[in-house]
């Protein structure tokens, strides 16, 4: 255990307390834990290359985090009426997509690296700016955040949707490539 893994697991430790924040109207604690934990993601990488400290435990913790903070958070603004339900399918079912697909690798390949793709990131990171300003725009009223916030779901779909389609054909790939492999003579 290290700092950048202590980090990513108070990351995981606060997407409970957003998630009851936000069902009873504290969103200005919710706001602030969300802002905690979306200000530990850069931290935890910057901190496990800067000090040589990346750890198994890290790579498997890190996504395993940020996915669980994700969609507890859009569960719970979708539960609380601040974004769409068809946004918050959309954010669990890439995920769901993403395990499902890393689930097959495990069982039908040797493949155990599973690398974050730039759409992934991407998706991420507008998932979280999403979600801090829907928050924010509940936190601290404000005719120009709440334009802003109004087009938010809509890039947060695209880039998500965009995201599980890339990573779908990225493990297509994968899978078949590593079938066709091991089906090979040497």
């Amino acid at each position: 255990m290290n700092l950048p893994n202590l980090l990513t697991l108070a990351r995981l430790l606060m997407a409970p307390w957003v998630a009851v924040c936000l069902l009873n109207h504290a969103y200005r604690q919710a706001l602030l834990l969300l802002a905690v934990a979306v200000a530990t993601v850069p931290l935890y990488g910057w901190l496990a290359r800067r000090f040589g400290c990346s750890t198994r435990l890290g790579a498997y913790l890190d996504p395993i985090s940020d996915k669980t903070l994700l969609v507890t958070v859009y569960v719970a603004l979708g539960s609380a009426g601040m974004v769409p339900w068809w946004l918050v399918l959309i954010v669990m079912g890439r995920d769901v997509l993403i395990l499902a697909m890393a689930g097959a690798a495990l069982l039908l390949t040797k493949h155990r690296q599973f690398e974050p793709s730039v759409w992934g990131k991407l998706s991420t990171l507008v998932q979280m700016v999403t979600g801090v300003a829907v928050i924010g725009s509940r936190a601290f009223p404000s005719p120009a955040l709440s334009y802003w916030v109004a087009f938010l779901p809509a890039i947060t779909a695209v880039t998500t949707s965009w995201s599980g389609i890339h990573y779908a054909w990225r493990g297509i790939r994968t899978l078949c490539g590593r079938i066709d492999d091991a089906r090979r003579p040497e």
